[in-house]
C-alpha cells in the first residue's frame, strides 16, 4: 500500500472572520505538522500541498507563501512552508479533489492511502475526506496535525469521517 501526507491550506495569512479560535487550534498542531512533514520527507513519504488560492486565480506556490507570510501569523506558516521540490495543488473550494489535478497525480503515483494533515477538520478536512473516501482512497486523518475553528464541530466532523467514510484516526507518531 503507497500512502501520501496531504498538507491542506496551511499557507493561511489568518486575515477572515474566523481567524482568532483557527490561530489558537493552529499554534498547537503546528510543531506536529513540522514534525510529520520532515519524518515524511525523511522516509521519502510522498508529501503534497494543497492550498485556497484565497481568490487570487494567478496565484501559485510562490504568491500564496508570500501572502501567508505577510498575513497575521507568520509564525504559523514559516515551519511549514512548502519545499520547491514537494508538490503543490491550487484549489478553490473546500475539497482538494474539486477541480484539480490531485486526484491524476495520486493515481500516478499509486497512492492508495492518504494522511490528512491541515486545516479546518470540519470544513476541507471534512469534505476532502468524503471526496477521497468516494474515490476509493483509504483515509487517515492526524487528530493531533488537524486544527479547527468549532470545537464541538471538528469533533463531530472526526466522528462522522470515522464512522461514514472509514477514515482511521491516527496520531502522527502512526504515520508511516
Amino acid at each position: 500500500m503507497s500512502s501520501a501526507l496531504l498538507v491542506i491550506d496551511m499557507l493561511n495569512p489568518y486575515d477572515h472572520e474566523d481567524a482568532e479560535p483557527l490561530m489558537e487550534s493552529v499554534r498547537e498542531c503546528v510543531p506536529v505538522m513540522t514534525r510529520l512533514i520532515e519524518q515524511a520527507r525523511e522516509t521519502d513519504l510522498l508529501t503534497v500541498y494543497v492550498n485556497d488560492n484565497h481568490g487570487d486565480w494567478s496565484a501559485a506556490r510562490e504568491e500564496l507563501s508570500r501572502h501567508a507570510l505577510d498575513g497575521r501569523a507568520p509564525d504559523l506558516v514559516e515551519p511549514i512552508l512548502p519545499q520547491p521540490d514537494v508538490p503543490f495543488v491550487v484549489k478553490a473550494r473546500h475539497s482538494v479533489f474539486y477541480e484539480t489535478q490531485l486526484e491524476y497525480l495520486l493515481r500516478q503515483e499509486e497512492v492508495d492511502r492518504l494522511y490528512l494533515t491541515g486545516q479546518v477538520t470540519e470544513q476541507c478536512i471534512l469534505y476532502s475526506a468524503l471526496d477521497a473516501y468516494v474515490r476509493h482512497f483509504s483515509v487517515s486523518v492526524v487528530t493531533d496535525a488537524v486544527a479547527h475553528i468549532d470545537p464541538d464541530l471538528a469533533k463531530a466532523a472526526l466522528r462522522m469521517m470515522e464512522t461514514n467514510m472509514r477514515a482511521e484516526l491516527v496520531e502522527a507518531d502512526e504515520v508511516g
